[in-house]
């Protein structure tokens, strides 16, 4: 054995020798190593640290190379992952034959048909997992096996704790104790069937904001980079270091350099157990080993991997420590890959020596699952020949050396194993590990870098949301063009406010796809607790604020002035802040719906229909006063009232200001089209009626007149403005509950 010992080197140099195998120093290790505790992971930082000071004096970090010292052999630290009598079972509608009901054949009644384990007329059990149990251990690779339905990615989520504890029975264990969900998520790692990755960012920022996420704040960064560094190495990814990851429409990595990544971020904090869903699937032969051969590097590392795999490759079986073929849910084999063929030999079906093991195995399974008795005698004759095995074995046992989980787990944090900031000196095994890597602004922080990166690289996005934003600002601008304080002025104010306002939230719907392409990324990043939830929110509010800043102001420039609206400075100020505030609202409704709706296409068709009616009920096309009693709680609900009844008031809140005087007042009516004199006798005459002088300059109608006829008389135009920056805030919160409620990974 050898322990790695700090040495200053170029950059240039391989820094995978400080995140290696051990994390040993020479010197101050040896002599801790014989108290009676093990170093902390923070000790051990620490010693690091002090050994760059003193060959750097005190300047940045250098990076370091690998020493190989040969201080004899430590002793081992095992950890055995088992699990026993695994089932799960689910409820499926019940497919009824139209023929049979035809006919009239007898029914069972629902008391019959409730008895059977739970089962309703129009739903029937499903079992997925049939008393499967097993073992893995560190150092090893676990794969399991099957025809596609076999229950291979049901094991997996078993295993990992992605089904909840009321639906599956059996026991999971580590080291002989039970697993806690908050410490399982801790020091394991999911990796997904998918590639769910950031298109736009380098292999290298993807790996880098994996270890900000994952790796505790007490590491520097110059630590996390060399972290990175050696996982690239480990992974085979130094030549597609500086590549984008790509999408279908940029050009990128690999499949089998994407699937790499994919697992890359899920092993960054060195996870002791790794659990993956089919990582060859889509692969290439070539690639497909190339991944398999570094999970086989990754278990060697002290980590237990198990993953469910197809059908591997002749190469990859050589790869691999232990098998497990299911049929249906039921075991058929467990055991190594060399034991397969005295399995199937005892079985009466001897592998031919020119063929492939695996085929031949998963093509018999095939085989009898399409025969009238099914699997049935295989699984019995598997039962048997594994007890058979057991007490004729004569392997010894492994030396587990009587550790705990709290003992291997500290063990192993002091050998280097990132475990996201775990410490040694507590007194449980749960409370050894934090619930979260980093402080909640550290978490803001990592996440609003992130999205600027990837956003920034793809600025067409943004690009396309402004130029909608200037098109519609400008056509607005062109139509209204220097609108006079005539009757027919005021009239078409009301309609230029009205769809100015309605136009600020229908903008905002280019925002719902960013989310629903982001959710199984955030899924799988929070069911490990790399961030939290409120974080994610948050960050989310501070990366759209700048641009929603910048499309209000170019929204209000541009149609301010043209127009000819009222205030000057001070109202052109008001007019951004509300138009602002209308962006807010409709941005944070739109990200609250993606959070709820799960299609692009449905959360659209939702949008529409919405904002249609928040405008139908906003009070321009219906006065409040004349909207039916039944829907008037939709009227206060309209986020389209609020901007447009605070523009309104910003417009007209000039009582001197007039807009009907004199003979304008037959303007839009029949009347209209008699001559000048003809209006002005009509004009005195109803003077000499009403008892009051009525000239051509005597005003009839104020910007408050307009007010009071549009029923603007609620809330004043700052209280319309906070109104709508509440529900801004309403939609964000109802978005983080939607996240809490709807993330969940885990089965029923």
């Amino acid at each position: 054995m050898y322990r790695v010992v700090a040495e200053n080197i170029s950059p240039e140099r391989d820094a995978s020798a400080f995140y290696g195998h051990s994390m040993e120093l020479s010197s101050g290790l040896s002599r801790d190593t014989a108290a009676s505790t093990s170093p902390t992971l923070g000790q051990l930082l620490k010693r690091v640290g002090d050994v760059q000071e003193e060959a750097t004096g005190g300047d940045e970090t250098p990076v370091h190379d690998q020493v190989l010292v040969d201080v004899g052999e430590p002793r081992s630290i095992p950890f055995v992952l088992s699990f026993n009598n695994l089932t799960y079972s689910v409820k499926v509608r019940r497919k009824i034959a139209l023929p049979a009901v035809m006919r009239g054949q007898r029914r069972r009644s629902p008391t019959e048909v409730d008895s059977l384990d739970g089962e309703s007329f129009s739903t029937k059990t499903k079992t997925l997992l049939n008393d499967i149990s097993g073992e893995a251990r560190d150092g090893e690779i676990l794969a399991v096996l099957g025809a596609s339905g076999s229950g291979k990615s049901t094991l997996i989520d078993a295993l990992a704790n992605r089904i909840v504890k009321e639906s599956l029975k059996g026991i999971v264990t580590l080291n002989g104790e039970v697993l806690e969900s908050r410490m399982q998520k801790v020091i394991s790692a999911y990796v997904m069937q998918d590639d769910l990755l950031f298109p736009m960012l380098t292999v290298e920022e993807t790996l880098m904001f994996a270890a900000e996420f994952r790796l505790p704040r007490t590491l520097s960064k110059s630590k996390k980079k060399m972290r990175v560094q050696a996982l690239i190495d480990q992974l085979g990814l130094r030549n597609a270091a500086k590549t984008v990851i790509g999408d279908e429409g940029h050009r990128g990595v690999s499949g089998g350099e994407r699937r790499r990544v994919s697992i890359g971020i899920d092993i960054i904090h060195d996870p002791i157990i790794l659990f993956l869903d089919e990582p060859t699937s889509g692969l290439d032969s070539t690639s497909a080993f190339m991944v398999v051969k570094v999970l086989r590097r990754i278990a060697q590392t002290g980590s237990i991997v198990i993953m469910s795999i197809h059908q591997p490759s002749y190469r990859i079986m050589g790869l691999l420590d232990r098998l497990i073929f299911l049929s249906r849910g039921h075991t058929v084999y467990s055991s190594s890959p060399t034991n397969l063929p005295l399995f199937f030999s005892d079985f009466g079906h001897p592998i031919p020596e020119n063929e492939d093991r695996t085929e031949f195995a998963l093509d018999l399974i095939r085989g009898l699952e399409g025969s009238p008795g099914g699997t049935k005698s295989l699984v019995e004759f598997s039962k048997s020949w594994q007890n058979m095995k057991k007490h004729t074995s004569n392997a010894e046992p492994v030396d587990r050396q009587g550790l705990s989980l709290k003992e291997a787990i500290s063990a192993s944090i002091s050998r280097g194993k990132l475990v996201s900031g775990a410490t040694n000196n507590n007194a449980s095994p749960s409370s050894m590990v934090p619930t979260f890597a980093n402080p909640f602004w550290k978490e803001i922080a990592v996440l609003s870098k992130r999205s600027i990166t990837n956003s920034r690289r793809m600025p067409e996005l943004f690009g396309i949301r402004l130029g909608a934003v200037l098109v519609t600002g400008f056509i607005l601008a062109t139509m209204f063009w220097k609108l006079d304080n005539s009757p027919k002025g005021a009239q078409e104010r009301l309609g230029f406010f009205a769809f100015a306002m309605s136009t600020t939230y229908y903008t905002c719907a280019d925002a719902l796809p960013v989310f629903l392409q982001e959710r199984y990324i955030f899924m799988r990043e929070t069911a490990y607790n790399a961030y939290r939830r409120s974080s994610y929110c948050l960050s989310n509010v501070l990366v759209a604020l700048p641009g929603l800043i910048f499309l209000s102001f170019a929204f209000s420039a541009t149609t301010f002035w043209a127009v000819g609206l009222d205030g000057g400075f001070t109202g052109f100020l008001f007019y951004f802040l509300i138009i602002f505030a209308s962006f807010w609202a409709g941005s944070s409704f739109v990200t609250f719906l993606s959070g709820v709706v799960p299609h692009v296409m449905l959360g659209y068709t939702i949008v529409v229909a919405v904002l249609a009616y928040f405008l139908l009920l906003s009070g321009f096309f219906i006065n409040r006063d004349r909207i039916p009693s039944y829907w008037i709680w939709f009227h206060y609900m309209s986020l389209v009232k609020y901007p447009y009844e605070a523009v309104l008031q910003n417009e007209f809140q000039d009582p001197t200001k007039c807009f009907v005087r004199g003979v304008q007042i037959f303007d839009d009516t029949p009347l209209g089209a008699v001559s000048t004199a003809v209006k002005e006798k009509l004009l005195e005459n109803m003077s000499n009626t009403l008892g009051v002088t009525i000239t051509n300059s005597t005003c009839l109608t104020t910007g408050s007149d307009i007010l009071q006829q549009q029923a603007v008389t609620d809330l004043s135009k700052w209280n319309c403005l906070w109104v709508t920056v509440a529900w801004g805030f309403f939609f964000r919160i109802l978005f983080y509950f939607s996240l809490l409620l709807g993330s969940k990974n885990k089965r029923r």
